[in-house]
């Protein structure tokens, strides 16, 4: 009897024990707050991220020039919809991407200004892996699509681009996402219209709430 007690005891402080060890590494989530390795972001979260300070969204004619659209103010807002553990891939839904337009400006030939810029078809797929990768794909049968009017001096004109997807890259040096110059196709408008649009942004700190986002 003494030797089965002390056996039923053994088990019983070994269950305890096992239950009391910390979540190991495989167990952190892809993200986290407060640090790596940190408090799991919640399924149902809302993460939101303006453009980094000092930096500015832009819309050019080409890979290499600096003709286009440029903005001091966006925002995007998205919703985590799965958080595995690290490694893996987190994915959200990117419900909101805004730009202030009166913040942008324009240096094209023949326009005068920026009138808006709205982004078309949300909510996006927005998927988020260990290695800092974030890609950005529209609901199956549209595409990620961004909608330009500007001003002329013969009015109003809408330029509309499109893209499959979009490819930016997560740092937790400084929280943030990047995007560089990805491009978009013009679908319609007027011959003002750069025929493609390469989108660069850099948008920090991404939190969850007041709380800043890491990638594991």
């Amino acid at each position: 009897m003494r030797t089965r007690s002390l056996l039923a005891l053994t088990g019983a402080v070994a269950a305890l024990t096992l239950a009391a060890v910390p979540a190991s590494a495989a167990d952190t989530p892809v993200l986290t707050t407060g640090g790596l390795g940190g408090t799991p972001v919640a399924v149902g979260d809302v993460l939101t991220a303006p453009l980094a300070t000092g930096t500015t969204a832009t819309l050019y004619s080409s890979a290499t020039g600096t003709s286009g659209v440029s903005c001091t103010k966006s925002q995007f807002t998205a919703t985590v919809t799965d958080n595995p553990a690290a490694p893996g891939t987190a994915t959200e839904s990117l419900s909101g991407h805004t730009f202030d337009s009166s913040t942008c400006s324009t240096n094209v030939v023949g326009v005068l200004g920026v009138t808006g810029i709205t982004v078309n078809n949300l909510p996006y797929t927005t998927a988020v892996s260990s290695d800092g990768t974030v890609t950005v794909t529209a609901p199956s049968g549209s595409a990620v699509q961004t909608t330009v009017v500007l001003r002329t001096l013969l009015g109003s004109i809408n330029c509309v681009y499109q893209t499959p997807s979009l490819t930016g890259k997560a740092d937790n040096a400084d929280n943030s996402i990047s995007f560089t110059k990805q491009q978009f196709t013009k679908t319609s408008g007027s011959s003002l219209c750069f025929a493609n649009g390469y989108f660069t942004a850099k948008y920090a700190p991404v939190t969850d709430g007041s709380a800043l986002v890491y990638v594991n």
